[in-house]
C-alpha cells in the first residue's frame, strides 16, 4: 500500500460558492511526504498553505484554512474527494479564496482526478489508526473516533422539517474508494431559502443557486429534479466530515460516530486526537500485512453517470 500522487496536471473552472465569480483550480503532482498543499495562484510570492486542522480559522458554512494572512476556503468537498480516491501527495493552486462550489458535490472533483489519472509512489502509505475512544461536543451536538479495523462513517441528523424524512435522517458509510465514488460523491450540499436571501444581503453565497445545493424552503424542496438519494441530506454531512477529517494529516483507520456535527465539532475532534499521541498510530502496511481500508487500483477506475 503505497502514497499516490497524479500522473499529470490537470486544470478546471468553476464558480465560487460567496463571489459568484470564476475561479481557477490547477491539481499537479507532488513527491512523496509532501501532503496536500493549497496554493493561491491569484497572489505573486503565495506561500503554500498545508491541509492542517490546525489552520482552520473559520468554520462558517464551510471549512477554511488560514496561513501567514492568506485564505483558501470551502476545502471540505475537494479534500472529500482527495480522500476517497486515495490521493496522498497533491498541490492544488486556486485563484481566488475560495475552491469553486461546482455541483455542490464532490463528485466533479472525483472525475477531474480520475481524468489526472494516478502513479504510485516509493514510499508506503501512512495512515492514522485510532488506539483509544476520543468524543467532543457541544450542547447536544458531539462527534467521537473510536478503534476500529478499517474505516466506518456513522451520522445522524436531526430536522424537524417537512423536506426531511424522518426515516432518512441516519447514513452509514463502509469506506472504500467504490462505496466512496457510488454511494457518496454525489451528494450536494443543501441551505434554507431565507437563509440564502440573509447570506445574500450580506454579499455572501452569490454564486448559490440550484445548481449546486439542494434549496429547501419552509414546506419543500425547491430543486425540479428532487434528492439525488433518499437520504442525500445526511450522506453529505458524511462527505463533509470525510474531507474535514482529512486535515488530519492521514487516511484515517478507526470508527467515526456522529449526531448533527457540523465542520467546527469535525475540526474541534481532529484537534483533541492529535492534541494526544497516545490516541493513534502511524502505521504502514507493506506486502505481508493487509491493509484494511480498500482502494481501488491505480487504472480502470470509472466513475458511472
Amino acid at each position: 500500500m503505497n502514497q499516490r500522487t497524479i500522473e499529470k496536471a490537470i486544470a478546471i473552472t468553476g464558480i465560487g460558492l460567496h463571489s459568484g465569480q470564476p475561479v481557477d483550480l490547477e491539481f499537479h503532482p507532488q513527491p512523496v511526504n509532501t501532503g496536500i498543499v493549497f496554493e493561491r495562484s491569484d497572489i505573486v510570492g503565495s506561500a503554500p498553505i498545508p491541509a492542517s486542522a490546525f489552520l482552520v480559522q473559520d468554520t462558517m458554512m464551510s471549512s477554511n484554512l488560514v496561513f501567514g494572512g492568506t485564505r483558501v476556503g470551502t476545502v471540505e468537498h475537494l479534500l472529500s474527494a482527495i480522500a476517497g480516491l486515495g490521493v496522498d501527495n497533491l498541490l492544488i493552486k486556486v485563484s481566488a479564496s475560495e475552491i469553486p462550489i461546482m455541483d455542490g458535490s464532490a463528485s466533479p472533483f472525483v472525475g477531474l482526478l480520475l481524468q489526472a489519472g494516478f502513479v504510485e509512489q516509493e514510499a508506503l502509505k501512512k495512515f492514522l489508526k485510532i488506539v483509544k475512544p476520543v468524543r467532543v461536543e457541544v450542547d447536544d451536538k458531539w462527534a467521537e473516533l473510536h478503534p476500529y479495523e478499517g474505516y466506518e462513517l456513522n451520522f445522524e441528523i436531526d430536522f424537524d422539517h417537512p423536506a426531511f424524512d424522518k426515516d432518512f435522517q441516519h447514513a452509514q458509510l463502509d469506506f472504500s474508494t467504490q462505496n466512496f465514488i457510488e454511494q457518496l460523491s454525489e451528494a450536494r450540499t443543501f441551505g434554507f431559502l431565507q437563509d440564502i436571501e440573509t447570506l445574500r444581503q450580506n454579499n455572501l453565497a452569490l454564486g448559490g443557486s440550484m445548481d449546486n445545493a439542494i434549496v429547501i424552503d419552509d414546506a419543500r424542496i425547491l430543486n425540479v429534479e428532487g434528492l439525488r438519494f433518499a437520504d442525500e441530506f445526511v450522506r453529505h454531512k458524511i462527505l463533509d466530515a470525510l474531507g474535514d477529517l482529512y486535515l488530519i494529516g492521514y487516511p484515517i483507520i478507526g470508527r467515526f460516530n456522529a449526531y448533527k456535527s457540523g465542520h467546527a465539532l469535525n475540526n474541534m475532534l481532529v484537534r483533541e486526537i492529535l492534541s494526544d499521541e497516545s490516541n493513534f498510530e502511524i502505521v504502514t502496511f507493506d506486502d505481508n500485512v493487509t491493509c484494511p481500508i480498500e482502494y481501488l487500483p491505480l487504472t480502470g477506475l470509472i466513475v458511472e453517470g
